[in-house]
């Protein structure tokens, strides 16, 4: 059995027939989209995944500092830059 991670979902003939109608009807939250009652993907609003996608680029760097902690540092001037 599959895990969804939305509380509604859609076929994807159901969202071929209306894309606007499926995005509109979610308010903002993230809809599944079922290919034989499988989840196939996820539509989430733009902002949702811009905001997402900050959060993968923050554990990114989380990762180098952890990763570089205690390394020596090296002095730079500015106008080295």
């Amino acid at each position: 059995m599959d895990y969804l991670v939305a509380k509604s979902s859609v076929s994807i003939t159901d969202l071929k027939r209306n894309p606007s109608a499926v995005i509109k009807e979610a308010e903002g939250a993230p809809v599944v989209v079922l290919n034989h009652n499988r989840p196939s993907a996820y539509i989430v609003p733009a902002d949702t995944f811009e905001a997402m996608l900050e959060k993968l680029d923050d554990l990114e760097i989380r990762k180098t500092i952890r990763k570089r902690r205690g390394e020596k540092s090296v002095p730079v001037s500015l106008d080295a830059l």
